[in-house]
């Protein structure tokens, strides 16, 4: 039978080996089939340890188990972790403005995924007419066809 330990361990390297084909991998079918199989097994991992291991650990070391450890977690996802995917979900958004519409498309429909595809077709048009557009002065890249 193997210890708890070894399962862990050897879970922690499959998702290592996950992660790397996905970072050092250039081919985007590539990474997307090791990202489903990253997320896959994190999920499966993490809830594992929700429900076998952190049990166990306050079950068997008291004061020295899994709970002692939550306040430092809780302050490190917070002041490293958030601040740091809130700047990627900024800089995400701010780059999704190159495939969006800048005019109002009332008759484009509200139903995905045809909402989507004809907001995806429409901002070209938009952007290169926004080109031939006048705006203010001061204005500071009303789209990003002006950039």
């Amino acid at each position: 039978m193997t210890a708890i330990k070894d399962a862990i361990v050897k879970d922690h390297r499959e998702l290592e080996g996950y992660y790397n084909e996905i970072i050092h991998s250039m081919d985007r079918d590539h990474q997307e089939r090791f990202g489903n199989q990253f997320t896959w097994e994190l999920a499966r991992h993490s809830v594992g340890e929700e429900l076998v291991v952190c049990p166990a650990y306050e079950e068997y070391m008291g004061d020295k188990g899994a709970l002692g450890h939550f306040p430092e977690h809780i302050k490190e996802e917070e002041s490293r972790d958030m601040p740091a995917f809130e700047e990627s979900l900024a800089n995400a958004e701010e780059e999704s403005q190159a495939f969006v519409p800048s005019r109002s498309h009332p008759s484009a429909g509200e139903n995905p995924p045809f909402e989507t595809v004809m907001g995806l077709l429409i901002a070209a048009f938009d952007h290169v007419a926004d080109i031939f557009r006048k705006f203010p002065d001061k204005t500071i890249s009303p789209t990003p066809s002006t950039k």
